[in-house]
C-alpha cells in the first residue's frame, strides 16, 4: 500500500524523537521512501547518522550546506506526505505564525505535499489555551494533527502528550495516502469466532482469528468508507479509526449488526459463527465425573441468512470456508442466503484460512468465478471491495 510513496518527516526536539527511529524501520519495510529532516535541537537527543542509517538517505539538518540547492524546495518536491514527528508546541507555533527560521519550518512553508503534525508535549504545554488556538488554526487551514495518547510522560506527570505510537501513525498515513472510492458509505464487517457457552468455564467455538475480517475493515476504512468491525474472541488489536465493537455469542452478532443495518451500504461477513448451540447451560461449573457425558447441540441462527432475507439496499458478502466440493457449496450457500458475492476458500490448502496472513480464494457472484491466486489477506480485502465497487458503489 505504500511501496513507492515518498514520505519527509520532520524531527524536531522531543523525548518522543526514538519512536520516529521505529516508524522508519516500519515505514521502509511497507516499501515507503524515507527522507528526513532534523532540526538543531533534535540533533541533541539523536546523532543525524542514526536516521540516515535506519532511512538509507542522507539526513537534512541545516539549508546552508547544499548551496547548489534550493533545498527547502527541492527536499520538498514529489513529496506524498510531509510528517512532522515528534511535532513540538514550539514547531507547531512557529508554523501557526508562519515564522521560518531552521529548514524544517522553511520546508514546510514551501511544502505543496499535506502536513501531519504528530504532537509530542506536555500536557500543560498541549493544553495551554496559546497551543490549542494554533492547533485549530492550523487545522482550519488544511493541515493534519494526529492525536497524542495519554500516559507516562518525560516530566514525570500522567496526562496527554504522549506521541502516537508508531503503529497508530502508520495507520494514520495508510488513511491518507489511499483513493477514497468508498467516501461516506457506511460498511460492517464482522471478524472473528463467536461461542456458545456450556457453563461459566467451558464453551464451543472454532479457530478463527479474525485476521480477514481486520485486514477488510482497515482497508474499507483507508478507502473513505465509515466503518463498524464487530469482532467475536479475535487475535487482532483495535482498529484505529473504526468503531469497534465485540460481542461473544450468535445473537449478540446479529443483535449488533441489526442495530446498523437499515442505515448500511453493504455487510461483509467475515465472521465465523458457530454452527451449533448447547440445548442445556449452567449457571456453575459442571463438575467432572468418571462417566461419559453427552451434551446436546441444536442449529444457531443463522446471522448471514438472516441479513439476507431482510436486505434492502445492501450489498451483502458473505464467506465460505470448506474443505470438500468448494465451489459447489459456495454457489448453493451465495443463493440459499440471497448474497451478492461469496468468497470462497479451501481450508485445508496450505496458506489458506485460518490464522494464516494469506489466503487462497475464489469469488463467487451469480454471474462468474473468479480464482485468485495465494496473497495476503490485506491485498485480498482490497480485491473483494474492488469487486464490490465495481458492481454496485
Amino acid at each position: 500500500m505504500l511501496k513507492g510513496k515518498k514520505i519527509l518527516i520532520g524531527v524536531s526536539s522531543g523525548i518522543a524523537i526514538y519512536k520516529v527511529l521505529s516508524l522508519i524501520s516500519s515505514l521502509r519495510k511497507l516499501g515507503a521512501d524515507v527522507e528526513v529532516i532534523m532540526t538543531e535541537s533534535a540533533t541533541k537527543f539523536i546523532n543525524p547518522i542514526t536516521f540516515e542509517t535506519m532511512s538509507d538517505n542522507i539526513v537534512y539538518t541545516d539549508m546552508w550546506v547544499h548551496p547548489d540547492k534550493v533545498l527547502h524546495i527541492d527536499i520538498t518536491n514529489d513529496v506524498d506526505l510531509f510528517l512532522v514527528a515528534p511535532a513540538t508546541a514550539n514547531t507547531v507555533a512557529k508554523v501557526a505564525a508562519g515564522i521560518a527560521d531552521n529548514l524544517l519550518t522553511t520546508a514546510i512553508l514551501a511544502s505543496k505535499a499535506p502536513v501531519a503534525f504528530a504532537i509530542s508535549t506536555n500536557t500543560n504545554m498541549l493544553l495551554n489555551p496559546i497551543t490549542q488556538r494554533n492547533i485549530e488554526f492550523l487545522q482550519g487551514l488544511g493541515y493534519d494533527f494526529i492525536d497524542s495518547n495519554e500516559g507516562q510522560l518525560a516530566c514525570n506527570t500522567v496526562g496527554k502528550g504522549r506521541m502516537a505510537e508508531p503503529n497508530e501513525i502508520i495507520e494514520y498515513i495508510e488513511y491518507k495516502l489511499t483513493e477514497k472510492d468508498l467516501l461516506g458509505k457506511n460498511i460492517l464487517v464482522t471478524s472473528g469466532p463467536t461461542k456458545t457457552k456450556l457453563d461459566p468455564v467451558r464453551f464451543l467455538t472454532n479457530n478463527s482469528s479474525g485476521k480477514m475480517g481486520y485486514a477488510l475493515a482497515k482497508a474499507a476504512r483507508n478507502r473513505g468508507a465509515n466503518v463498524s468491525l464487530v469482532q467475536g474472541a479475535v487475535k487482532t488489536p483495535e482498529l484505529y479509526m473504526v468503531n469497534n465493537i465485540h460481542v461473544e455469542t450468535n445473537q449478540d452478532m446479529l443483535d449488533s449488526i441489526d442495530k446498523e443495518f437499515d442505515n448500511l451500504d453493504a455487510l461483509i461477513m467475515a465472521a465465523a459463527p458457530v454452527d451449533y448451540e448447547f440445548v442445556n447451560t449452567s449457571n456453575s461449573k459442571i463438575k467432572k465425573s468418571d462417566q461419559n457425558v453427552n451434551f446436546e447441540l441444536t442449529k444457531s441462527i443463522d446471522i448471514l441468512k438472516y441479513f439476507g432475507q431482510k436486505k434492502d439496499k445492501q450489498y451483502l458478502i458473505g464467506f465460505a470456508a470448506e474443505t470438500d466440493d468448494l465451489i459447489e457449496n459456495a454457489q448453493g450457500k451465495l443463493k440459499n442466503k440471497n448474497l451478492d458475492l461469496i468468497v470462497a476458500n479451501d481450508v485445508s490448502k496450505e496458506g489458506a484460512g485460518f490464522n494464516y496472513d494469506t489466503n487462497i480464494v475464489t469469488l463467487i457472484t451469480s454471474k462468474e468465478n473468479t480464482s485468485l491466486d495465494i496473497m495476503t489477506k490485506d491485498e485480498l480485502a482490497n480485491k473483494i471491495l474492488d469487486e464490490m465497487v465495481k458492481n454496485v458503489l
